[in-house]
């Protein structure tokens, strides 16, 4: 039997707030992260693992 493409492909986990700024505001989003897919696939990314994205006052 075949193995799951998850099995053999290789993962790239996305912290969303650092990652990419699509709009200059200084946090990254999902739009600066769509803009940079092209480039992960060319690296040989199968999939990305986004963090969790949810609102927070970031006082801790």
């Amino acid at each position: 039997m075949d193995t799951p493409w998850w099995q053999h492909a290789v993962a790239y986990q996305i912290y969303p707030r650092s990652f990419c700024d699509s709009n200059g505001d200084g946090v990254g989003d999902i739009p600066g992260i769509l803009s940079k897919l092209d480039h992960l696939a060319e690296l040989g990314i199968g999939f990305i693992w986004l963090s969790p994205v949810y609102a927070s006052p970031m006082a801790d």
